[in-house]
């Protein structure tokens, strides 16, 4: 059916073109003859074609431009009285008598464009008359394109400053105006008309309605025309041209119409216009169909106004003096109000507008801004979590754009309402926001420095540092976890204050969010943390000669109480080795303190966790050397604690899984006996005892190996304990001879004859570099060449 009515459209306006062609030849043939009658005659048949009245709006449109074009050049024979010999009055006259009113109407405005432009009628009577007989078309679509062309051929010949007529510039202004709104009036009339005739199946009404949809332009170029009459200024506008256009606008009652027409004035009048004139245009808003999209409306309104303002700071005072932020506001909370099933993600568009407004044009009225938030609470109190996708990425962009335009969250934290808003978004959206945050401080580099604002700040972050209800920790994907973990982790470093006091609060305050952050978080946020608080503690430790201690109520052994109490939960959360390395950090910061108990506490607790939750050989390995290592550094304790520690951890490195691992943690304790410090222990016979047991080691793992595999293996154990004995040797260790090195030499040099020992490339290439050292120590001379000189070495080849 449908393709039936489309088949039968083309075959008509077909038709309807070849009619225009058929007459306008003959029209033409008479133009050129200036042969006024025949010219009428055919212009007339012409013109006749338009009356059909089975054509599609879209349809009808290409036949209208037919005629359109071929008027143009009849208009020009008009304008010519020396032509045609006819007055211009008179013709007015001759052309009303055409046979059928459309015909005679389109003549009439022909020659009324003339009629204009000759000047010899006042121009009011003209323009009345024009647009008071052009009512006789009462057809929505007739009538439509007539008073189009209407509108096409006078608009630049209206009244205007500048032009000389008989009345002052005033009236003559007057004339225009009313004259355009009159027409436009009836046209609006007129195509608010033609969705009566979308009656039938939901089809054919929708394709009717996207056809009507396509003439919007014919109603709206009034206003455009409106707009350009110079003489409009402010006053008109105010008192006349926008009360009688949205009177229009509203009684209406179309929601195509209405929504339009709203975008049309907001867009073809001037700014400060709508600056001036705010109230009366918000005025109606409220009035408007409820199915018309009024945020898409208030939104352009405000986004004009604000791109305003931001191009001319100058016209700043005249928001103020207006209060456009009150009256925006208010006519927000009407719309939303009149428009109850108003769905929620439009009434969070607008609240997005209005802020994007208030901060480009008030960005230091935070109230403004608080205010426009609570709003947006208000509206969304009393609702379940948004689910709407859309809906949510509206609040985002809501609690983006306080940070975009302040680039400092600290900002934001001021706000009472911004907390508020992110309680409303479900728990991955609220990660989302949450991430957002955290990178605005990072790209700004906002340093928080309070503990109330970091207060605040976890709180808004708190869909990062907990699991909210209903979240299933199976579901949340790996990398994008890990992503945000880190991210909270950084985000700690941001967190400082130089006044100890207030650093051990923002300290405590972190505490308190993260620990409850569950096992899964817990090894990305604590080290921060412990961090962190390492860093107070030396800035204390720095101030001790110029703040007396009890004065301070933070003291590092207090801080050291609460790393304790930090890192003890990351034994039981399936990281001892994490918790392991912090505890001896917090060790070596107690050290730097000289407080040995609690550098005791703090070693105490990295052996029992090493004893009791490391069982990986691989982690011990690694474990006992980061004991190893910090133990040596450490300068604190007496020699009864001193021995404890070393003797335990020598006991555990020779009991590691494998004989390497323990020969090398062996021979890597002799550096607890020896600190090449001024004032560092140097034990040289406890030295040698644990190089020699080391040697020992060697040979077992040397043995094993040749059960094993039928050869003795590689020697780069033994060449590892001569590297050691050369470092104690040139130390000055008086157990170390140029005797023993040469006889360890010799040791090697056999193992690697051997027909037992397995060939391997970085062993020999170990061994040679050695060798090379040593010879070049001696040839170098001096004291440490003397030490050297009696060491026999070979140099293989």
């Amino acid at each position: 059916m449908i393709a039936e009515r489309f088949e039968d459209e083309e075959k008509w306006l077909a038709e309807g073109i070849a009619g225009i062609q058929h007459n306008a030849f003959f029209m033409h043939r008479a133009l050129d003859e200036d042969n006024l009658r025949d010219a009428l005659k055919y212009s007339a048949q012409m013109l006749s074609e338009l009356r059909t009245s089975r054509l599609s709006p879209h349809k009808y449109y290409e036949l209208y431009m037919r005629a359109f074009d071929e008027l143009r050049r009849l208009e020009i024979f008009f304008k010519d009285e020396r032509r045609h010999g006819v007055a211009i009055a008179d013709l007015y006259e001759l052309v009303q008598h055409a046979g059928n009113i459309l015909p005679r109407l389109y003549l009439l405005c022909t020659v009324g464009s003339a009629y204009l432009r000759s000047k010899d009628a006042p121009v009011r009577d003209v323009l009345k008359d024009l647009v008071e007989m052009c009512r006789a078309v009462q057809h929505p679509i007739r009538g439509l394109f007539l008073r189009s062309y209407l509108s096409q051929v006078s608009k630049d010949k209206l009244p205007d400053i500048g032009h000389e007529h008989e009345e002052g510039e005033s009236k003559d202004v007057m004339v225009a105006v009313e004259f355009v709104l009159q027409n436009f009036t009836e046209m609006n009339k007129l195509w608010v008309r033609l969705q009566l005739q979308h009656q039938g199946p939901s089809r054919i009404r929708e394709k009717r309605e996207k056809e009507r949809n396509e003439l919007r332009d014919l109603v709206g170029k009034n206003l455009h025309v409106l707009s350009q009459i110079e003489g409009v200024n402010l006053e008109m506008y105010k008192d006349i041209v926008l009360p009688s256009v949205l009177e229009q606008v509203v009684n209406c009652n179309d929601e195509l119409a209405q929504f339009y027409l709203m975008e049309c004035i907001i867009q073809v009048f001037p700014d400060e216009y709508h600056l001036q004139t705010l109230e009366t245009l918000l005025g109606a808003c409220p009035q408007l169909q409820p199915t018309v999209d009024i945020k898409t409306v208030l939104s352009q309104l405000m986004d004009r106004l604000s791109n305003y303002a931001a191009s001319n700071t100058e016209v700043l005072p005249e928001f103020l003096q207006v209060e456009a932020f009150a009256k925006l506001s208010t006519a927000i909370g009407r719309v939303i109000e009149a428009q109850a099933d108003m769905p929620i993600v439009g009434a969070i568009a607008l609240h997005v507008s209005l802020l994007t407004f208030t901060l480009r044009v008030h960005p230091d009225r935070f109230d403004y801004v608080d205010q426009v938030l609570g709003s947006c609470v208000k509206k969304l109190s009393g609702k379940p979590k948004l689910d709407d996708s859309r809906a949510t990425k509206q609040v985002v962009a809501l609690l983006s754009a306080p940070l975009d335009k302040y680039n400092d969250i600290v900002t934001a934290l001021t706000l009472s309402n911004y907390p508020r808003v992110m309680d409303h978004l479900d728990h991955e959206t609220n990660k989302v926001m949450a991430m957002v945050i955290i990178q605005s401080i990072m790209k700004n580099n906002t340093c928080i420095s309070t503990a109330d604002k970091v207060e605040v700040l976890f709180e808004l972050i708190k869909g990062l540092i907990v699991d909210l209800d209903g979240t299933i920790v199976d579901e949340v994907d790996e990398e994008d976890f890990n992503e945000e973990q880190n991210s909270v982790a950084r985000l700690i470093h941001m967190l400082h204050n130089d006044e100890p006091e207030e650093m051990f609060k923002i300290i405590c305050t972190v505490k308190k969010h993260i620990m409850s952050g569950g096992p899964r978080r817990l090894p990305f946020t604590v080290p921060s943390l412990i961090f962190s608080a390492l860093r107070l503690i030396r800035q204390l430790h720095g101030q001790d000669g110029d703040i007396v201690g009890e004065e301070v109520p933070t003291t590092p052994k207090k801080i050291f109480q609460l790393l304790n109490e930090i890192i003890e939960p990351l034994s039981s959360v399936s990281s001892p080795e994490l918790a392991l390395r912090l505890y001896l950090q917090c060790a070596e910061a107690a050290n730097d303190c000289d407080l040995e108990p609690v550098a005791y506490e703090f070693f105490t607790q990295a052996f029992v966790l090493y004893e009791e939750e490391i069982a990986d050989s691989k982690a011990q390995v690694t474990a006992i050397h980061l004991i190893i290592g910090s133990l040596q550094r450490m300068n604190v304790f007496g020699v009864e604690n001193r021995d404890t520690l070393t003797h335990k951890a020598t006991g555990y490195s020779a009991k590691l899984l494998k004989k390497p691992d323990q020969c090398r943690a062996v021979y890597a304790c002799s550096h607890l006996f020896w600190v090449d410090d001024q004032d560092g222990i140097k034990d040289g016979e406890r030295v040698l005892l644990c190089l020699k047991r080391a040697l020992r080691i060697a040979n077992a793992a040397q043995q094993m190996a040749n059960v094993a595999r039928g050869s003795s293996g590689p020697v780069t154990l033994f060449v590892e304990i001569l590297n050691k004995y050369i470092y104690y040797f040139e130390k000055g260790n008086p157990q170390i001879t140029s005797a023993t090195i040469q006889g360890l030499i010799e040791l090697i040099t056999t193992e690697m004859q051997s027909d037992s020992a397995s060939a391997l490339p970085a062993s020999d290439a170990f061994f040679t570099s050695t060798l090379r050292y040593i010879q070049f120590q001696k040839q170098k001379g001096g004291i440490l060449g003397e030490k050297y000189d009696p060491i026999k070495v070979q140099i293989p080849a």
